[in-house]
């Protein structure tokens, strides 16, 4: 019952008073973004949603138009020249991704789920976890958004290449806790991963997910 109708319906309720509610903040935002950078409010990428179907997810423009071409690809490590200066700041404090309010009102997406992934960074999952993990629609925010927090440092330390390091060990990691996800998909587990997230934003060192969720996988030694 809540995997269906009821968790649709919290997402419609929830994306529309968000939108509402965050109305005042967005349109200066959206202003700002038009006279800097590149003078791009939005930016269009397709991923791959619920039963593995492709969408275009919405974001605010935080990188450089040809940043996808140019060195790191699609992986954004710490202090990515690519991205410009408003955009540091959108990306630090997730206002970037509120756009993807807007998916979520239309159904694209969930408030929580799996993040959709662009089709290179598909491809290094397990099989098993390909075939899988969108059986719920992709969120705006999950399980491994929350651990993987600080994904662009991980990236940024590492001696392998971003995209090696991503395909062998963030990869992995992030498919078991997406299906983990599935498994205890509840009222309770949403209600607490929309509070994690805040509190990561406000204490992103925190490891309080852990102690929530006690019987998460365990994180590998790569990632500690």
């Amino acid at each position: 019952m809540y995997k269906h109708f009821f968790k649709r319906l919290i997402d419609i309720l929830l994306s529309s008073l968000a939108i509402i509610i965050l109305l005042p903040l967005w349109i200066p935002v959206c202003i700002i973004l038009l006279l800097t950078g590149e003078h791009e409010v939005f930016y269009f990428q397709e991923r791959i949603g619920y039963k593995n179907k492709p969408f275009y997810i919405w974001k605010h423009a935080t990188m450089l138009k040809s940043s996808e071409k140019m060195k790191g690809g699609l992986h954004t490590t710490r202090n990515d020249p690519r991205v410009l200066p408003f955009g540091k700041f959108l990306r630090k404090t997730k206002i970037n991704e509120l756009p993807q309010l807007i998916n979520i009102f239309k159904g694209d997406m969930s408030i929580i789920g799996p993040r959709p992934l662009v089709f290179k960074t598909f491809t290094p999952y397990p099989k098993h976890v390909q075939e899988n993990i969108y059986n719920v629609k992709p969120g705006l925010t999950g399980i491994g958004s929350i651990v993987f927090r600080d994904e662009e440092r991980l990236l940024s330390e590492t001696k392998m290449e971003p995209a090696e390091f991503y395909a062998k060990h963030i990869s992995p990691y992030k498919g078991e806790l997406e299906l983990w996800y599935q498994k205890h998909l509840s009222f309770y587990t949403d209600f607490m991963l929309i509070f994690l997230t805040a509190w990561a934003i406000v204490a992103p060192e925190s490891e309080l997910v852990y102690k929530v969720f006690k019987d998460l996988p365990p994180r590998p030694a790569a990632l500690a």
